[in-house]
């Protein structure tokens, strides 16, 4: 059998710990008992005891915290109530003492832990019953000197409640960053497997429907679909299965990359996307990709990425909503500060496809984009990153009847570098 781990072992020496405080407890209050009172023994040993159990067999009480907090403030109460006076050389004023540090000690555990619907009523309560302990030794000749003394021991419950809500409010806090950190990377997850692989999809759709047609008139055009097809779906399962261990890789701890860590997507892809789309419908699609290989290792990574991504999303959405467009041309190229109008002082990189009109009606039914079904999801993620990157989107009609997409990303001085 292995040994305990480090906090297995913590753990056992703090129960120890309580259980030896909790009998010099039980034996501080029999001696002092008879020259302090009983009464006033009894709440002590009550009010360390329960705060000793609480603290030492946590987070095993931690459901019944209410009720050892209530416990608490009532024999505490009852314990100033009934508390006699029992001379000048009486111990009460260590009883007291202890009691007090007992009680405040359980007020921090309360709001700290505790629910807040339970949690805010037991804090006055135990700050109530706390600052009334120094009414044991009877200091006070007056209601108001005894209200005084009892508003400076509140002082100690409001601290102790004060710090136990502020790690309290760091917890709620720490709890909301994690939650939204995993929202953020599920739906990181979902664009990237939207961007990556329903272009994929879409081109396996689009040939399928294709093999439909010729099937019957063309059979020896059948099986080279099939082949597409195939091939198709296997790029499919390529990209998800990439998009997956990126994710993956980028949710291990800071280090040097692996040598077998696939590599983001970049400019350089680009040309096998245009070529996948090329192979898979009958448009005319050129590419314009206006960048040395000097150029390209250039533009960071995340800029790089992006306008992969964004080519990948515009050539998906021509294939769902311009399925029989003529002419499809993708641009990618560097543009400089002078061209932009904006006086920024770097250079950026511009990005755009554009469709031609459609070359036949899209009325015959069964075809890819006839369900009913909308888009746009992936257009407002690529919009939400284009802008974090601080560029510019924009998706509409051209001037000659189709459609453009087109981006401009800056390279800031990111593009001195390949990061």
């Amino acid at each position: 059998m292995g040994g305990k781990s480090g906090r297995g072992l913590w753990r056992d020496g703090l129960k120890g710990a309580c259980r030896v405080a909790a009998g010099g407890a039980v034996l501080a209050g029999l001696a002092a008992g008879p020259r302090a009172g009983w009464a006033a023994a009894a709440s002590m040993v009550v009010a360390v005891g329960t705060t000793l159990v609480t603290v030492g067999w946590w987070p095993r009480t931690r459901r019944r915290l209410s009720a050892a907090a209530g416990v608490v403030a009532v024999v505490s109460v009852l314990g100033t109530l009934l508390t006699g006076d029992a001379g000048d050389e009486s111990p009460i004023g260590l009883l007291m003492l202890v009691e007090f540090a007992a009680v405040m000690a359980l007020v921090f555990v309360v709001a700290r832990f505790a629910p807040a619907p339970q949690g805010a009523p037991l804090v006055v309560l135990l700050s109530v019953s706390g600052s009334t302990v120094i009414l044991r030794v009877g200091t006070y000749d007056t209601l108001l000197e005894a209200c005084g003394q009892c508003a400076f021991m509140g002082f100690g419950a409001v601290a102790a409640a004060v710090v136990g809500g502020y790690l309290r409010a760091l917890d709620l806090r720490r709890l909301h960053s994690v939650r939204d950190a995993r929202r953020s990377q599920r739906l990181e997850l979902a664009r990237d497997l939207h961007d990556f692989v329903a272009h994929d999809i879409s081109g396996i759709v689009v040939l399928a429907q294709a093999a439909q047609l010729v099937a019957t008139d063309q059979p020896e055009r059948f099986m080279p679909l099939l082949q597409q097809i195939e091939a198709a779906g296997q790029q499919a399962l390529g990209s998800m299965d990439r998009t997956v261990r990126m994710l993956s890789d980028s949710a291990a701890a800071d280090g040097d990359e692996p040598e077998d860590r696939p590599r983001a997507f970049g400019l350089e892809d680009i040309t096998h996307v245009v070529e996948r789309f090329r192979s898979s419908g009958r448009a005319d699609v050129g590419l314009e990709l206006e960048l040395t290989a000097e150029a390209i290792a250039r533009v960071p990574r995340e800029v790089a990425s992006t306008a992969h991504r964004m080519v990948v999303e515009a050539l998906t959405n021509v294939r769902r909503h311009a399925r029989t467009a003529a002419t499809v041309r993708v641009r990618v190229a560097l543009e400089p500060s002078g061209d932009r109008g904006d006086g920024a002082g770097s250079p950026a990189l511009a990005v755009s496809v554009v469709n031609g009109v459609e070359a036949i009606s899209s009325g015959s039914g069964g075809l890819l984009g006839e369900d009913g079904r909308r888009g746009g999801q992936g257009l407002l993620g690529l919009t939400e990153r284009i802008e974090a990157l601080g560029g510019t989107f924009s998706a509409g009609p051209d001037a000659r009847g189709g459609w453009r997409t087109a981006a401009v990303l800056p390279l800031g001085d990111a593009g001195s570098t390949r990061r």
